[in-house]
């Protein structure tokens, strides 16, 4: 039955992505088709219904939203620039200074945005311009800012990591958050060390040293901006408040901080909401969907059967992650991350927990690979809004985005087999 159900639910899934459905359509209309296969009509659609409904009936979803409207208030709310700013401080004197600003720049708003996409869009406007100012090649920077913005999905508060703790089962969201830190910085670092090699070799400029005075503005500037993540997630983890309050506190804390800022006006408050609630119906809608996905699989018993196939093809744990490692990388050049995770983990988590691996540490190297693919084509979102943003071809970014490519397969490599990357932190703060 699993094999049956198997080739019905991803063959019909794959038929009405090539047709261009929209991915949660297909994966409702692909479960829905794969359940009427195993059980009578009726059967299908009490029991579709019932699971899209519990799939979104979940109080930690909330943080999710509340999440999504901080971010969208941020976005509008006069951060980039002072992210921006604290970056080039921190790119300090390196070869190529504002290549490394553009990393930093989109590691901080990424993580506080929670979106890859509007972390391209924010960083690369600013950024782009002034490296073409002073001399770089447009494609080189383009590559930069694409590379470097899913970075802030690893870094918390994130939203999918949220959605990684609620399709897994309940893992620890704290401890989630915690374990995104160092891997996500090793991203970054990994794109900043392929980028220094590359300004040596073209002589890119290296900005000129600030003055003391001039430093202290920037981090003084920056500080209520970064004060938001101290906040949120000092509080989760402290046990002060849960995930979703935390997701609340940070609403109110980016209100506070664009009206001191003055950058958000009371008719950009409606546009504020309207993208607000675009986000969440698709969110919700893709839950929900995956809600009846994963009820089919479990059903048909499609997950062990994946299982099994794996480990006969190897008893070799090195082997056996390396193989979801290239599978996971295959399915984000053509899935956006957040159905990646909500079809992939129910498949891929036993198999990881049957080698010993943590929950958690397996929630980071999901979601590492499919940061990865957020930067690939065909479909790579972060992709086609850097080359937009910088108005260069997608063919002319891809010679220098394959370097970084390359560099950050071998960061993934790094926090695939070596758990200490991910699980330092949580097991320090007691949180595993």
């Amino acid at each position: 039955m699993a094999l049956q159900a198997s080739l019905i639910l991803f063959g019909v899934f794959f038929l009405l992505l090539a047709l261009g459905v929209p991915i949660s359509v297909g994966i409702g209309v692909s479960s829905f088709v794969t359940a009427l296969s195993v059980v009578p009509f009726d059967v299908a659609v009490f029991t579709a219904a019932q699971k899209m409904v519990q799939g979104i009936n979940s109080f930690a979803l909330l943080a999710v939203i509340f999440f999504i409207l901080s971010g969208s208030i941020m976005n509008n709310g006069g951060i980039a620039i002072r992210l921006i700013n604290l970056a080039k401080l921190l790119g300090g004197r390196l070869p190529g200074s504002l290549a490394h600003t553009n990393v930093v720049g989109n590691m901080l708003f990424g993580s506080i945005s929670g979106s890859a996409v509007a972390s391209a869009a924010a960083i690369g406007r600013v950024m782009g311009p002034l490296q073409a100012k002073e001399g770089y090649d447009r494609s080189y920077s383009a590559a930069v800012n694409i590379a470097s913005a899913p970075a802030g999905l690893l870094i918390p508060p994130s939203g999918v990591l949220i959605l990684y703790s609620l399709v897994s089962g309940g893992t620890s969201i704290s401890a989630l958050f915690m374990a995104g830190y160092l891997p996500g910085i090793l991203m970054g670092l990994a794109i900043m060390i392929v980028a220094y090699f590359i300004a040596k070799k073209q002589s890119y400029p290296v900005a000129e040293r600030p003055t003391f005075q001039q430093g202290l503005k920037v981090v003084l500037d920056a500080i209520p901006s970064l004060l938001l993540i101290v906040i949120v997630i000092g509080g989760i983890v402290a046990g002060i408040f849960t995930a979703t309050e935390g997701a609340a506190v940070a609403v109110l804390y980016s209100i506070i901080l664009a009206a001191v800022y003055r950058e958000i006006k009371l008719k950009d408050i409606p546009d504020i909401l309207r993208e607000t609630v675009v986000m969440t119906g698709i969110v919700l809608f893709l839950v929900g969907a995956s809600s009846i996905m994963s009820w089919v699989m479990a059903f048909t018993g499609i997950p062990t059967a994946i299982s099994d196939l794996l480990l006969q093809a190897s008893e070799n744990p090195i082997i056996i992650l390396l193989i979801m490692n290239i599978i996971l990388l295959i399915i984000g050049t053509f899935m956006d991350l957040t159905p990646a995770v909500l079809i992939f983990t129910p498949i891929f988590l036993p198999i990881a927990m049957q080698l010993g691996m943590d929950p958690v540490h397996f929630g980071i190297v999901l979601v590492f690979n499919l940061c990865i693919g957020i930067m690939t084509p065909p479909v790579g979102s972060a992709l086609f809004i850097g080359c937009s943003v910088a108005d260069v071809s997608i063919e002319s970014v891809l010679k220098p985005l394959t370097r970084m490519f390359i560099a950050l397969i071998i960061a993934l490599l790094f926090v695939t087999y070596i758990p200490w990357i991910s699980l330092a932190l949580p097991e320090l703060f007691g949180l595993l």
